[in-house]
């Protein structure tokens, strides 16, 4: 498993989060002040909690089935239904070049891929193939920030941190919401 670097939080800063399951697996949202911070897919619960201390080390964590459930309901939606959305606001963390990597990525249609060089020069940073791999690694805001379709130069799938196999599914089911190219 790849290790992610956590995200500073003031120690005030709360997240309060909910877990459930989707289509994929298990998935856990996490949401605070400003907005949804955390969304992560893996294979169990308890896994996916650990995995959200991990990256916030310093936030107060509370369970908050409540709160949370319509942002995790809106989720599965984003998840099983493309094309749905949430109607919270993303509350983006990040350094000033992975927000230029996920603001580039959230310009990528429904049902299309790029590779990690287009998104490079998209951003303006052609050689920097491997730091937009590890930007898109470091996101902690699965589907919402659609990592899931930066894929190898050669078309291949390469690693993704919520694991190959659901980036493999929702570009499937990406493909088959989208219309052709062309359709009118």
């Amino acid at each position: 498993m790849r290790v992610h670097r956590p995200i500073k939080a003031q120690s005030a800063d709360g997240i309060r989060f909910a877990v459930g399951d989707c289509a994929l697996g298990a998935i856990l949202v996490g949401k605070r002040a400003r907005g949804i911070c955390a969304i992560f897919l893996g294979d169990d619960q308890d896994s996916l909690e650990l995995q959200l201390r991990g990256s916030f080390p310093d936030a107060q964590l509370t369970p908050d089935q409540g709160t949370c459930a319509r942002i995790l309901q809106q989720t599965r939606h984003l998840i099983e239904q493309q094309g749905a959305a949430i109607d919270a606001p993303l509350d983006i963390q990040g350094t000033p070049f992975q927000r230029r990597v996920w603001s580039a990525l959230l310009q990528i249609p429904l049902g299309q891929t790029r590779s990690y060089g287009e998104v490079a020069t998209k951003i303006g940073a052609p050689k920097a193939t491997r730091a937009v791999a590890q930007a898109c690694a470091a996101n902690t805001l699965a589907i919402a920030i659609p990592c899931h379709r930066v894929i190898r130069s050669d078309g291949a799938l390469s690693g993704y941190r919520w694991g190959v196999w659901r980036k493999r599914a929702l570009l499937a089911r990406e493909a088959q919401a989208s219309p052709p190219i062309g359709f009118m």
